[in-house]
């Protein structure tokens, strides 16, 4: 009797929202991290080991070999679900791999597992403009086998209050500088605050871009952050009631790297719960007509009162850019170059222009002082000619009016 009231209050509790798996049906877990992680992704240290067992880089085929693109996380041994902006233009996914249970990539190790990518499903709205739904799934060929350092994610349904949950991390193989462009070898780590996203959309941050679909998070003064690299890769939360931890994100999009006011922004994976049973084959497409249903019950049995948010000090931002990112800074840096050429040439114009008049102005004071002046004198002898010939027509005018009244 006390065996089975153990089982059923292990079922209760135990988080079954994103558990699509046969993996002794668990997730979120942690067997081989000691702590939750205390280094950086920008400028940080290594993490340890299996600090992360749900993280896989996917990478594809290179001149050497294979490189790394994108992170993912496993939520079942055949799906991980990463960014759709990963796989732009992408012309043959089967010839991408995808690497699993390891920290070094160079250095894989008896617990890394390989697999190919049979199958790629990027959500059918995807704008890579506004970064809307960038979210896509992977099926692999074959399923991957849990162990102490692989391990699935846990993903929440709509049940789960996210911005209540306070301990978050980030982790990637991402550059680790803000200019650098080059992957690390290494996993790295980190950990952030998940920020209120009426913050995130204020007129000093992202003026209104971030969706209801979007998290942010990290640092309002920057300094801790992913970088390129690191997209696709996992926004994980601990449940505040137990050890287990939630995928609540996948990093998407930001300006620049670690940079102040400039916060990460993440897919919501909470948003995309139905979305994402629905391509697994877990739950038919909804009609027209047909009313959401919730498929699980919330995790903790218990939940915590709700704290207030707070925008300063406590919640605040990191940004988290993706590849494309830097295309689009490249093209805006041209057309600002672009501009600004257009504006010295017409600048310019307008000089020329504005020149040339001054210099007929200048030419018609000059013709003007260089014209013959009347000396005083000589001024006032014509004056004194031009009465005197007038004085003299007026007195001849007169004597001819007498001689006609004599003659009469």
């Amino acid at each position: 009797m006390n065996l089975l009231l153990i089982l059923i209050l292990l079922a209760l509790c135990w988080p079954v929202q994103g558990t699509w798996d046969s993996c002794g049906g668990t997730c979120g877990l942690r067997p081989m991290a000691s702590h939750y992680g205390k280094s950086r992704v920008v400028g940080g240290t290594n993490a340890q080991p299996g600090a992360w067992p749900w993280i896989v880089s996917i990478q594809e085929p290179w001149k050497t070999g294979l490189r790394h693109i994108c992170g993912g996380s496993l939520i079942s041994p055949q799906w991980v679900l990463t960014a759709a902006h990963c796989f732009i233009n992408v012309r043959n996914i089967t010839m991408w791999r995808v690497v699993i249970g390891v920290t070094q990539l160079t250095q894989l190790g008896p617990e890394a597992q390989v697999r190919n990518i049979k199958r790629l499903l990027p959500h059918r709205h995807y704008s890579s403009i506004s970064e809307r739904n960038d979210i896509a799934l992977l099926e692999l060929d074959q399923p991957i086998q849990c162990s102490s350092y692989v391990q699935l994610a846990c993903v929440p349904d709509a049940s789960l209050r996210v911005s209540e949950l306070t301990t978050c991390y980030v982790s990637g193989w991402g550059a680790t500088t803000a200019r650098s462009g080059d992957t690390t070898d290494v996993l790295q780590e980190a950990q952030v605050h998940l920020i209120d996203v009426n913050l995130c959309n204020s007129s000093r941050w992202y003026a209104g871009a971030i969706h209801t679909h979007n998290l942010c998070a990290g640092y309002p003064q920057g300094g801790i952050d992913t970088c390129q690299g690191d997209s696709g890769g996992p926004l994980t939360c601990k449940d505040n009631n137990a050890d287990y931890f939630w995928l609540v994100g996948v990093t998407s999009w930001g300006k620049g790297c670690a940079r102040a006011n400039q916060p990460g922004v993440y897919t919501s994976t909470q948003h995309f719960y139905r979305w994402i049973l629905i391509q697994m084959g877990l739950r038919p497409p909804l009609s027209a007509t047909a009313t959401p249903q919730p498929v699980f019950t919330s995790t903790p049995s218990k939940r915590p009162r709700p704290r207030p948010t707070t925008t300063q000090g406590g919640f605040t931002p990191c940004p988290f850019p993706r590849q494309k990112l830097e295309e689009r800074k490249k093209e805006r840096k041209k057309e600002r170059k672009k501009e600004r050429k257009k504006e010295r040439k017409k600048e310019r114009k307008k000089g020329r222009k504005e020149g040339r008049k001054e210099e007929r102005k200048e030419g018609r004071k000059k013709e003007n002082t260089n014209q013959p002046q009347i000396p005083p004198i000589e001024a006032a002898a014509t004056e004194g000619s031009r009465e005197k010939f007038q004085a003299a027509a007026l007195e001849k005018q007169t004597q001819g009016r007498h001689k006609r009244l004599n003659s009469l």
